[in-house]
């Protein structure tokens, strides 16, 4: 079978997920429609909510908004396995075609289209991501619509036509990062994981191929093809690698550095105005991310890793008010962004070992050096948010949001909710 009907079989009947599974989904969807709530008012979700005006809205556009809002302050989870924020495209997605179907259903189809997202992003491979494609509206986009198609109900023939479709779909480069289009990445792989969805339920179809094809999507998208495995009875991908929800409310690539200053933090008292220079080691990829030294709006700040360290050393942690428009112009000008320096690993050494870990070396005024690595952020499987921190995170976001304290405990029981008609008091 070829790659699009190995994925289109397991997503028609996948295993039974365990309980650990489907509790880790929850949680997932929990901290995505928080994200949600807080990028409503974002310029993005604005611009997008303003460019298509009319109503009723359509199922494609529902995702079109709720996405871009979900992706918009850059506060959503991180997918290893897929290259991709995964849940801002799955979710808004599968609520767009969901608004009638029960909890239990919505958790299913989250696991069926997060696993199609790491099987794509595993055949591909990690070069798709580094070359500059935005993992998120391509294989973001590809793996969703298997997740969207499952919960209409479509057999096998129609999932493969839904991820045939939605490759044709695919787009969006990391050269947008740090404009107000990264967000709408996320909206428009939603949108097209709908479209594509809805477009097999027709009839329509491509090459059940294309991923592998000559002239087909690994090829032509800097893949390195290669064939991934589907769990049977084994443990699904977000028990297995998860979802990296962020404890910070900016760019994945400086969450490991972030993290550094924060376990120094706790270990000891880190005085800003006593500190010379930083320095921050990190992944090319991660290097290529960040190029706001100077950052001018919101968006910039959230890719900056100088203003992000800035204003961690400042305050102690970062929270979604420091990613305002005024809260960038008081502080870009006041904070030494100077001298904190970036530098990357290099491509020998990354060619070496893929595994590298981001390093901090803080220099203080008085000669003292400290330096501090980490190969992950806080989040992963091994150094999982307690639930406090994962509560504190949904209140931060849903400032405004009335009872959004009831919200979150509907959510954590998702699966014994039969009407999520009460997730649209978080969406746009």
């Amino acid at each position: 079978m070829t790659l699009i009907e190995t994925l289109a079989q397991w997503c028609a009947t996948p295993p039974t997920f365990s309980v650990r599974a489907r509790q880790l989904a929850c949680d997932a969807i929990a901290d995505t429609l928080g994200c949600m709530a807080a990028g409503r008012d974002d310029f993005s979700t604005r611009a997008v909510l303003a460019a298509w005006p009319e109503q009723p809205r359509s199922r494609a556009q529902d995702a079109l908004f709720n996405a871009t809002a979900a992706h918009a302050i850059d506060f959503d989870d991180n997918f290893s396995p897929g290259m991709s924020h995964a849940s801002a495209v799955l979710v808004p997605a599968l609520l767009a075609v969901a608004q009638k179907m029960d909890g239990a259903a919505l958790v299913r189809a989250y696991l069926i289209g997060l696993q199609a997202q790491a099987f794509i992003g595993e055949a591909i491979g990690y070069q798709h991501y580094t070359a500059g494609w935005h993992g998120t509206s391509t294989v973001g986009c590809i793996g969703s619509a298997a997740g969207v198609a499952a919960l209409q109900g479509q057999d096998a023939a129609g999932i493969a036509r839904a991820l045939s479709i939605a490759v044709s779909l695919a787009s969006g480069v990391k050269g947008q990062f740090g404009t107000p289009l990264k967000p709408f990445h996320a909206g428009m792989a939603a949108r097209n994981a709908v479209d594509a969805a809805t477009l097999a339920q027709t009839g329509m179809q491509g090459r059940t191929d294309i991923i592998e094809c000559a002239q087909g999507f690994a090829e032509l998208y800097a893949g390195t093809l290669s064939q991934p495995s589907l769990p049977g009875a084994d443990r699904h991908v977000i028990e297995l690698i998860g979802v990296m929800p962020k404890k910070h409310p900016c760019c994945g690539s400086t969450h490991r550095i972030l993290d550094a200053i924060a376990d120094i933090q706790q270990q000891q008292r880190l005085a800003a105005e006593e500190i010379e220079s930083v320095h921050c080691q990190v992944g090319i990829a991660n290097w290529r991310n960040l190029a706001y030294a100077q950052p001018q709006n919101e968006m910039q700040a959230r890719f900056s890793m100088q203003y992000c360290v800035a204003m961690m050393l400042q305050n102690g942690a970062l929270s979604v008010s420091d990613f305002t428009a005024g809260a960038v112009r008081q502080h870009a000008a006041t904070l030494r962004l100077a001298s904190i320096t970036l530098s990357p690993w290099s491509p020998a050494q990354e060619a070496e070992n893929r595994d590298l870990p981001h390093i901090l070396t803080l220099r203080f005024k008085d000669g003292r050096e400290i330096t501090h690595s980490r190969l992950r952020a806080r989040g992963a499987l091994d150094e999982p948010f307690s639930e406090q921190e994962r509560q504190a995170k949904f209140r931060d976001c849903c400032a405004g949001v009335p009872d959004a304290a009831g919200l979150y405990q509907q959510l954590m029981t998702l699966e014994q909710q039969k009407d999520t008609g009460f997730l649209r008091k978080l969406m746009v």
